[in-house]
Order: C-alpha cells, then sequence, then structure tokens
C-alpha cells in the first residue's frame, strides 16, 4: 500500500437500502468521533435501487433518494477529516434495469437464453466493446463528476454461469477485459483505492492483487467465525491487504452474540474497520470503541509493516497469533478462547519470533478492557500493571500461563524490548 491504511467505516449493515442524508450524515459524526479515517456508502445509491432485484447497471445517483446528488454528503464527511468511498457492482446488471432492457444482448450467455438467475442478476459482457466502452464511461464519469471520491468499494456478487460470448466460452475474454478496465480506470483515477469485495474472498488473484489495494475476505463480520476467515487467509496475504471489521454486537449473518472486546481484538489484526450503525450506541460503547480504534493506529505501523508469526498450541479451542517487528523490538499477540476447553486449568502459550537474547516486558495495552475469565484471580503476571519482564527464549520456547478465559474472549499482549 502506498499510505498508511486508512480505518473504514462501510455503512452496509447500518443502513442497507434505506439512504438518507440526515441519516448518514449523523453516522459520519459518530464515526469521525471514534477516529475513522474512511467514510464508505455502500449499496443503494444509484437510480431504482431500493431493494437488490433492480437497478444494477444503471449507474446514476437517484434524484429521488439524492436530489441533491452525492456532494452534500462527500462534502460532509470530508470536512471531517475522513476520505470517501463508494460502493459499486459493475460487471452486473439486474434485467430490471434501463440497461439491461436497452441492451440484453450485452449479457454473457449461451445462445437462445439467458444463464439460470442468482441475485436478481446477470453479468455484462465486457468483451462486447460497447458495453466495455459504456462501463467505463460510467465510473470515469462518476469519478470525474464527484469531487472527493477517494475509494471504490469493487463488489461482484455471482458466479459465471453459462457465461457464452458469441456462441463460444466467454470467461477469459472477460476475465482479460476486467483487468483492462481497471488499468484504464486507475490511469484515468491514479489517486482513488479500489477494494475487491466479491460477497468476500470470491475474486482474489494475483492479477487482481496487482489492481487493488485491498480485498474483503468474508461478508460474514461473526468474530468466531472471523478468526478461522483470517488465520487461513493470512497464509497467502499480508494483514494490511484484508479488510477486518467490528461487527454488531449481534451478528446479522450469525445471530451470535459477542462483547465488544473479543469483535474488536478480532478485527484489529489487518485493514481495520467498522461495519456497525454506531449511531445509536451509548456513549460507554462509543468509549471502547475509540479506545479500540486508538490502539489500533498507535499499533498500525507494527501491524501492517512486521512479519505475522503462528502459535501452535495443543488445546484446540485456543487460537494464538501476533505481529512481531522486523528488529524484534515490538511484537503484539491475541490469545482467543474458541469453546470451552476440555482442560480445566488453561496451559502455556508460546510467544514466538522475539530475540531469544534481548529482554521484554509483556503486558496488555492499557486503555482498553480485560477479557472476561472463569477465575478468581489472574495469574499473578498479569495481576501486575507492569506485567512481566522475560527473555525472549523463554517467551518463546516455555511462554506464559494464560489466565481462564470465558469462551469467545481474546487477550491482547503487547511484548516490548527493554534492552
Amino acid at each position: 500500500p502506498r499510505t498508511p491504511r486508512p480505518v473504514t467505516l462501510n455503512v452496509w449493515e447500518a443502513v442497507y437500502f434505506d439512504h438518507d442524508l440526515g441519516r448518514l450524515t449523523a453516522l459520519a459524526d459518530r464515526a469521525a468521533e471514534v477516529g475513522v479515517e474512511r467514510f464508505v456508502l455502500d449499496d443503494g445509491w444509484f437510480r431504482g435501487r431500493r431493494h437488490d432485484q433492480a437497478g444494477l447497471g444503471d449507474w446514476y445517483v437517484d434524484e429521488e433518494v439524492w436530489p441533491d446528488g452525492l456532494q452534500p454528503l462527500i462534502d460532509h464527511v470530508r470536512g471531517h477529516g475522513m476520505q470517501f468511498g463508494l460502493w459499486v457492482e459493475p460487471e452486473m446488471v439486474n434485467p430490471d434495469s434501463d440497461l439491461f432492457r436497452a441492451h440484453p444482448d450485452w449479457v454473457l450467455q449461451a445462445p437462445g437464453r439467458l444463464p439460470p438467475p442468482w441475485r436478481f442478476q446477470q453479468v455484462l459482457d465486457l468483451a462486447h466493446p460497447d458495453a466495455y466502452d459504456h462501463l467505463l464511461d460510467q465510473l470515469d464519469g462518476l469519478l470525474s463528476q464527484h469531487d472527493g471520491i477517494a475509494y471504490l468499494k469493487w463488489d461482484h456478487n455471482r458466479d459465471l454461469t453459462e457465461a457464452g460470448h458469441g456462441g463460444r466460452p466467454g470467461v477469459h475474454a472477460q476475465t482479460v477485459a476486467v483487468y483492462r478496465l481497471l488499468d484504464e480506470l486507475r490511469r484515468r483515477h491514479p489517486g482513488v483505492e479500489i477494494e475487491s469485495c466479491s460477497s468476500g474472498g470470491a475474486r482474489i488473484d494475483l492479477e487482481i492483487l496487482r489492481r487493488t489495494d485491498r480485498v474483503w475476505a468474508s461478508d460474514c463480520n461473526d468474530a468466531l467465525e472471523r478468526l478461522s476467515i483470517q488465520r487461513w487467509t493470512g497464509l497467502l496475504l499480508p494483514p494490511e491487504l484484508v479488510g477486518t471489521h467490528i461487527g454488531p454486537e449481534r451478528s446479522h449473518t450469525t445471530h451470535r452474540v459477542h462483547d465488544l472486546g473479543f469483535r474488536a481484538v478480532t478485527a484489529l489484526f489487518g485493514h481495520h474497520g467498522i461495519e456497525w450503525d454506531i449511531s445509536g450506541i451509548t456513549a460507554a460503547e462509543r468509549a471502547e470503541l475509540a479506545a479500540w480504534v486508538a490502539l489500533h493506529r498507535r499499533l498500525r505501523p507494527l501491524l501492517h509493516g512486521g512479519r505475522v508469526v503462528r502459535v501452535d498450541h495443543p488445546d484446540p479451542a485456543v487460537q494464538a497469533h501476533g505481529v512481531v517487528a522486523h528488529d524484534r523490538s515490538h511484537a503484539v499477540y491475541a490469545v482467543s478462547r474458541l469453546a470451552t476447553s476440555a482442560a480445566q486449568v488453561p496451559g502455556v502459550v508460546r510467544l514466538p519470533g522475539l530475540a531469544p537474547a534481548r529482554r521484554y516486558r509483556v503486558r496488555p495495552p492499557a486503555g482498553v478492557p480485560a477479557p472476561a475469565v472463569i477465575q478468581h484471580a489472574p495469574p499473578v503476571w498479569l495481576a501486575s500493571d507492569d506485567g512481566v519482564t522475560l527473555g525472549g527464549a523463554v517467551l518463546g520456547s516455555v511462554g506464559l500461563q494464560m489466565p481462564a478465559l470465558h469462551p469467545e474472549q481474546a487477550l491482547l499482549l503487547e511484548a516490548t524490548a527493554i534492552d
């Protein structure tokens, strides 16, 4: 990435298709209060898009919803010092759209029939020169006509099935055309960043990574699910490329309920953000959320510039990982309890990657709440404000006794070299 990864608030799970300038400016006010650096308007801003069955392909600001256009919201967001981003799904078209009604031949299809419907949408054939030129003009115009769109969240929510072009297979030509479209947009608008969303994780390949600035690993923001998603995504991608957002207390995708600390620790290790209607949360929740955002911003150079480490542990209910600075002067680790453990007393967890000959002070970072535990008193080292000071060799080979965390809780530890 060319710049530090801005903390992002995406409005999808806050408002869905219910776009209202007053509601969104109030949400932007709250976002600025807690330290957000980029505000993204998601699906629902364009003509006819009051639900997911119509409008895709008609990339014009909906005059009924936005009588003064998007610029008032863009200006409000930028007035808070935040970047403004916008959701698009350029390759898709709803049959209920002006574009499809005018050009049904611009859809990837086998001769004589449309592919089976999925999410009420079809795929534009970008190997068709007129379709490609139209889409490029629409996106270029959108960015040129608005002062301040710094980011596109580029979605792609259906597979290419029966994807024919002129009676022949069309997937390869479609893929090359998408790369060409991205290249041309980036040439014309070099300051605009692009995220590859694609339902979360459905389009992350080396050529897409060359042309985009981050990816979205999953549309599921459940922190428990995300631990597994991010663990395996992280085998191939560095944290700074993967969007990791704090979702609402009750996950919209699984209906699990998690406290803010567990959600925040899980989202800390990536391109940090929020996907939550924070306009209605309590003052105490806002203060805690702001503390977690501030912690991420403080640790961001380490999280996005260090070396990722994974911790092997015999208990399947425990997952631990971290990031260590390349000079091994600083590290941060997360220890998460995924479920009730078979062991009554938790074991030790090693902290790998540190310099064996150096001494480190290890303690939880200040300013954020401690996780919930199933014991009257934590380990002695954890009870002290100063934490514990040990050599890197001991921490990496022996480790530290962990507290007995409740299920779906996470402990964050920061290790700082003192010599």
